[in-house]
């Protein structure tokens, strides 16, 4: 275990600790185990409105839901044995939200960076990024009160196109990445990237990257991990590609958006295809996650507490732009 810039780096070296490991991480999880990550933004900062106007006001109301919902899913998690889990926070949130970022540190679960302003890499050069990113890792320990560890950049956008990023991911001291999703979709993914956990090759060095998960079948990667997909898709094709993941003996990661769990939220004014993708299924999500907090009770932990497992295995490496 490294020090580095305030925040854990995982890395396999000759003179790892494992005292140090059970020191800072008390819980050992399993390789199979099952990561339940939310992205937590308000629902205006979806990609598929990013060209709508929104007004103060109905930004306020977002703000209020994204609030309410976040809570609800604590309590949900609370219920269920208290289950942790791992939140992709947006730093803006911490600063005017901080006392929900409290809680979800307070409740044991892990606070990670989800950017700053919720823009996608592409928007960014290397020197913009590292600003966002840094302000977004100050914003949430200063809420928080913990370091941060883990990042997921917004819309998966960590792509060959952006593949300068993770050099400054690396250099930024995180000890993983959930940024890369392989499979093929017109905003994102890298449909060549492994499945499973694996060291992403930069130019300052190796990161551990966690890709979300996805099913194979017929020769192609499924999107299963969660998003549209969990509310599109029979909650079979989730448990399929867990069932996977567990014969592999690698951990999955699912992900989730508050917003998500808020069936009667006012509705963005999108196309019929985007409205589809957002609110297709809304009404089931609190159902499904119960269904799945019960079905895979035992086996769930946060990313942070997985990842220092990972690194002791044999990973394989993948370069973006190789």
């Amino acid at each position: 275990m490294v020090i580095a810039m305030g925040r854990i780096r995982f890395e396999q070296s000759t003179d790892f600790d494992p005292r140090a490991i059970r020191l800072a991480f008390p819980i050992i999880p399993s390789m199979s185990a099952i990561v339940l990550s939310f992205d937590v933004e308000e629902h205006h900062r979806i990609e598929a409105a990013a060209h709508l106007f929104v007004s103060d006001d109905a930004k306020r109301v977002y703000a209020d839901r994204m609030e309410r919902t976040t809570d609800a899913i604590l309590e949900q998690l609370a219920s269920a044995s208290g289950t942790k889990a791992t939140f992709y926070v947006v730093g803006e949130i911490a600063r005017t939200h901080p006392r929900l970022v409290r809680r979800i540190a307070a409740e044991g679960h892990e606070v990670a960076s989800h950017s700053d302003l919720h823009h996608r890499i592409d928007r960014f050069d290397a020197a913009g990024f590292r600003e966002d990113l840094h302000r977004s890792f100050d914003s949430l320990k200063q809420a928080a009160g913990v370091d941060v560890v883990g990042f997921r950049a917004p819309t998966f956008s960590l792509r060959k196109e952006t593949a300068w990023a993770a050099a400054v991911l690396k250099e930024a001291g995180l000890g993983y990445d959930s940024s890369i999703f392989p499979v093929r979709h017109d905003r994102y993914g890298v449909p060549t990237a492994p499945r499973t956990p694996f060291w992403l090759e930069t130019e300052a060095g190796r990161l551990l990257e966690w890709p979300p998960l996805t099913w194979r079948s017929l020769g192609t990667n499924v999107p299963v991990a969660g998003g549209g997909y969990f509310r599109l898709f029979p909650l079979a094709f989730m448990k399929a590609g867990l069932a996977q993941m567990q014969k592999a003996n690698s951990p999955s990661m699912l992900y989730f958006h508050p917003w998500e769990f808020d069936p009667d939220q006012p509705k963005l004014s999108l196309g019929k295809v985007s409205s589809f993708r957002t609110y297709v299924g809304i009404g089931k999500s609190t159902t499904r996650l119960g269904e799945l907090l019960r079905h895979y009770a035992g086996r769930f932990a946060r990313a942070i507490d997985v990842a220092k497992e990972i690194v002791a295995k044999e990973l394989p490496t993948f370069r973006l732009n190789g």
